[in-house]
């Protein structure tokens, strides 16, 4: 029988061969993986912070950039089950980082949260003209500053011992638009107050109420509408014509 050429060694070069393609990809997809988790909790995130303006009274009770990027941190990029608590704030130590977001070698990829997670917001004017003419004009007070933006933007540190990770550089930021103060009214009667006093946007009520109790308490009837009674609007009452059948 002929011998059969030796083939040491030929085995280990296969292995050494499939596991260089191997590896890294057994490294990357989780790592993938956790980069996705960063950007839909940046998502959330960046909610939390427009619908936070919606809740103040005014712009001057909103809460401060520097506030939410604390709250942000500690509640969105801390540990899944951290308490919410007011000025509890993110340490960068492991008992307040996610298990989760962390590298192949076990390092963190959010290492500094104060570098790593910044938080912002804008507030806008509303330009449209109806807008200001009903705003300034009309006297509805209508808020002109009442478009919100928030972005939050995370960092995470790139990762040292992986080609192509090591020098990516990556960003995440996402961005969430809300329109806050919404002139809402806090009850029937407060309503009626505000359309009372809106002046020329409704009609003009003082100078009317000036000519008399007759002449200037009920204006002449538009078209076939019923004459109309000067400052006295009941918002609770919806007209007939409204409703199902009509008058």
């Amino acid at each position: 029988m002929a011998n059969r050429p030796r083939q040491a060694g030929q085995s280990s070069v296969e292995l050494a061969i499939v596991a260089a393609v191997l590896v890294p990809l057994l490294i990357t997809v989780p790592l993938l993986g956790k980069y996705l988790d960063l950007a839909q909790t940046t998502e959330v995130a960046a909610r939390y912070v427009v619908f936070e303006g919606t809740i103040a009274e005014s712009a001057a009770a909103r809460k401060s950039d520097a506030t939410l990027a604390v709250e942000v941190r500690r509640r969105f990029f801390s540990r899944s089950d951290s308490p919410i608590k007011t000025g509890d704030a993110a340490g960068d130590f492991t008992a307040h980082r996610n298990p989760l977001w962390v590298d192949h070698t076990g390092a963190p990829l959010l290492a500094d949260f104060a570098a790593d997670v910044a938080v912002s917001t804008v507030a806008r004017d509303n330009t449209a003209p109806l807008a200001a003419l009903l705003a300034r004009a009309g006297g509805f007070g209508l808020p002109m500053r009442n478009e919100l933006e928030g972005a939050v933007t995370v960092r995470p540190r790139d990762v040292a011992s992986l080609p192509l990770f090591d020098r990516i550089g990556l960003q995440i930021a996402r961005r969430q638009i809300v329109l806050v103060d919404s002139w809402a009214a806090a009850s029937s009667a407060d309503l009626g107050r505000r359309i009372d006093d809106a002046d020329i946007a409704v009609y003009p009520i003082e100078p009317l109420e000036l000519i008399g109790d007759t002449v200037g308490t009920v204006l002449p009837p538009m078209a076939l509408d019923p004459a109309m009674e000067v400052a006295n609007t009941p918002p609770e009452i919806i007209p007939c014509d409204r409703l199902e059948g009509g008058c």
